[in-house]
């Protein structure tokens, strides 16, 4: 049986916290900004480091599994 928990969680993660996409942390004029559409480097880093955080407890903490059979 393929666990297909952990690839859909990074998946649906990376969608919604892509910089710009919903908001932006830190924005450019603003801390927060949203539907901007726009990014910088800034807003990469924090973004992946929030990525990170909630895809490690999803997966490791809350266990979160999806098996196709």
């Amino acid at each position: 049986m393929a666990d297909w928990g952990p690839v859909l969680v990074g998946v649906i993660l990376f969608i919604l916290l892509q910089p710009g996409l919903l908001f932006q942390l830190p924005g450019k004029n603003k801390q927060l900004k949203f539907g901007s559409m726009k990014t910088n480097g800034k807003a990469i880093a924090v973004h992946t480091l929030i990525f990170f955080v909630l895809y490690a407890i999803l997966i490791l903490a809350v266990h979160v599994h999806i098996y196709t059979g």
